[in-house]
């Protein structure tokens, strides 16, 4: 069992958070605090998996605490959920250990995801051991970066791909590339090629629909596994 503290001064997104946590198997709230200070006295009585760590705090900017937390020799990991967008955040991040970062406001199905990805990165990072190559590193890093733990292609970027994967999730019927370009705010050929990139790794499926005038459309939908893993 992944054992999670949430840090968020917000009561009601903190209170979210917690049934969140609680509705993804493999994962238990140890403790839900509002503060900086609050997070590291519980820190400091006893140790925890992962942190889901709130920025704007009112003591403290969650960056500081994940300094105060490396410093003080704590191994938890951090997952930022957060509104912060600006990219000088998200690169301070990234160098004091934050494993994932995820902005507000959020749904469900993408904050399952990241606690899966996270979940897969644990079970291999977190056993005692020795990697047994090069490969088996490099795969435990990519569960971080792609749902489909590997390394994503160039022009494939993580945050789209999750977002297409959200409204084929969303679409019960399927949903034809138009569609889902209109819906993530990118172009149709951006949007078909994440479509046929989900098809193509096994996530999503198409299928011609005929229309009114006789005239076939592509509609991809996700497979029901994959439906089944990341729906709501």
């Amino acid at each position: 069992m992944i054992e999670v503290l949430v840090v968020e001064d917000d009561r009601l997104a903190a209170e979210a958070h917690r049934r969140y946590v609680e509705r993804v198997p493999g994962f238990a709230v140890v403790d839900v605090v509002h503060s900086g200070a609050e997070a590291l006295r519980v820190l400091d009585r006893r140790p925890v998996d992962l942190v889901l760590l709130d920025f704007y705090l009112p003591d403290r900017h969650g960056l500081e605490i994940c300094r105060r937390l490396r410093a003080a020799g704590h191994l938890a990991d951090v997952i930022a959920v957060t509104s912060a967008r600006d990219l000088a955040t998200v690169r301070s991040a990234v160098s004091v250990g934050v494993v994932q970062y995820l902005l507000k406001p959020f749904t469900f199905a993408t904050f399952r995801a990241k606690l899966e990805r996270y979940a897969r990165f644990h079970s291999t990072l977190g056993r005692p051991g020795e990697a047994t190559d090069q490969d088996e590193v490099d795969r435990a890093i990519a569960t971080l970066r792609s749902p489909d733990g590997s390394a994503l292609p160039k022009g494939v970027s993580a945050p789209t791909l999750e977002s297409v994967r959200e409204i084929l999730l969303r679409a019960e019927e399927g949903v034809t590339a138009e569609a889902t370009a209109k819906a993530a705010g990118v172009s149709r050929v951006t949007a078909r090629r994440y479509l046929e990139y989900l098809v193509d790794h096994g996530h999503a499926e198409r299928a011609p629909r005929y229309g009114q005038v006789g005239r076939p459309e592509l509609r991809y939908r996700l497979r029901d596994a994959a439906r089944h893993r990341g729906g709501d």
